[in-house]
């Protein structure tokens, strides 16, 4: 079975994406979400009708030594890199396909740009590094690509045609319904077709629904109302799981290790809180009012952090991200949209050199302990020699991994509910 690449794409594009870039081009979330349904299914049918060029390959190729991935919302409708791929793929009909999906997710056509090139990246970034880590060679590119003619024809959201795109005629070697192109019409009606029988009654293999020659087949709009679905509620699903509130200690939270003590995160939803401007000294600095930003700053301009004799009266108060996230099982590979957060970190200490922090890393109580303590440290350090790589080295003075030591959420909880167990945390040391 074919490969799919939106399988490799879908951790990119992410509901943190989604919020960050919503911000940043000044549209709505939804608006966002639906230009990114009508995007992906043509920017994948047109890589995969370009399967032989060898712009699109070897762009595909060397993505992954760019670390395209790593600043996915940093990249610009006027990016060479994929301002170049874009040209291969649609050339002419580049403009229309902008203005096309601007209308249809109700964005204007400077964010649809925007956006194009960011999904364009998402989808070349995720391609070469499933190339890289699988050991594929340009031709086995070339072949990934390729098998993709098969599972495209699912993808085209209700409501938009390859033909009101106006991508060309490679669109109809796709079959998407109702994109016939009458230049290929004349050619299908002249090449004969293979026809499927079935065995039937006298009234139908289904008597009480619609035959063929009766308005065509159910599947026909039956498939991309179930795809639809399947899709809306990944989106939602993803937006529930990051939508996670900043909670600070309360009497009773506590819990003491002989190391530190921990702050129990309470888990709670609330999935109304946007990207809000946060003043860092005149700065705006984009994160959620009453978020980790919005709490670290409002304590150190208190003089909270001045006031404290020692370590001890700071380890009570951890600040929990946001939005920095790894991927499933690893320590190295965080999230598209982390990074943001983690730079927002680094402008509050640069403002403030005189703060120490210490970072501290969680898991939920499935799985191995042992291995649980090994990843939790493994990405507390990583958040901490990233930070280091910023010019605040001094200031980032220790990282520890809890494992799940101070998990809230039984094993046997599903796993939304177990989600607020699994986090990354701050707080201010001395």
């Amino acid at each position: 079975m074919a490969l799919n690449i939106i399988d490799l794409i879908k951790g990119q594009l992410g509901a943190a994406l989604v919020s960050q870039t919503a911000s940043q081009l000044g549209e709505s979330e939804a608006g966002v979400s639906k230009a990114i349904s009508g995007m992906l299914p043509v920017i994948i049918g047109g890589l995969a009708n370009n399967s032989e060029d060898s712009t699109v390959v070897d762009t595909i190729a060397n993505s992954s030594s760019n670390g395209i991935l790593n600043n996915l919302t940093g990249v610009t409708s006027g990016n060479s890199f994929i301002a170049g791929l874009l040209s291969s793929i649609f050339g002419e009909r580049l403009s229309g396909v902008i203005n096309s999906i601007a209308t249809y997710a109700g964005i204007s056509s400077n964010s649809s740009s925007s956006l194009l090139s960011i999904v364009t990246a998402a989808t070349v970034g995720a391609i070469g590094k499933y190339a890289s880590d699988n050991n594929l060679d340009r031709n086995g590119i070339s072949t990934l690509l390729n098998e993709q003619k098969g599972i495209v024809t699912t993808l085209l959201p209700p409501g938009l045609s390859l033909a009101s795109l106006n991508v060309g005629d490679w669109a109809k070697g796709y079959g998407f319904e109702g994109n016939e192109n009458p230049a290929t019409k004349k050619f299908e009606e002249k090449t004969p077709h293979i026809e499927v029988t079935r065995s039937t009654t006298d009234t139908g293999t289904f008597p009480d629904r619609p035959t063929t020659s009766e308005g065509g087949s159910i599947w026909k709009w039956l498939l991309p109302l179930l795809l639809l679905l399947a899709a809306s509620y990944f989106l939602w699903e993803q937006c529930r799981k990051t939508e996670t509130t900043t909670t600070t200690a309360v009497a009773g939270d506590s819990m003491t290790t002989d190391n530190d003590t921990v702050t129990a995160n309470t888990g709670s939803v609330n999935s109304g809180r946007v990207d809000e401007d946060i003043d860092l000294n005149g700065i705006s600095l984009k994160g959620y009012r009453g978020g980790m930003e919005d709490q670290m700053i409002s304590f150190l301009k208190s003089g909270g952090y001045n006031e404290a004799k020692d370590d001890a009266a700071l380890k009570n108060k951890w600040y929990d991200f946001d939005h920095v996230n790894f991927k499933i099982g690893s320590a190295n590979e965080l999230e598209a949209g982390s990074e943001s957060q983690l730079q927002n970190l680094v402008a509050i200490l640069k403002a403030f050199p005189e703060a120490k922090i210490k970072i501290g890393g969680y898991t939920d109580k499935t799985g191995d302990e042992a291995k649980n303590l090994k990843l939790s440290a493994e990405r507390a350090n990583y958040i901490k020699n990233w930070l280091s790589q910023q010019g605040v080295a001094s200031q980032v003075v220790s990282a520890d991994g809890y494992g799940s030591e101070f998990a809230t959420v039984d094993a046997s909880a599903s796993n939304d509910e177990r989600a607020v167990d699994r986090r990354m945390s701050v707080r201010f040391t001395k």
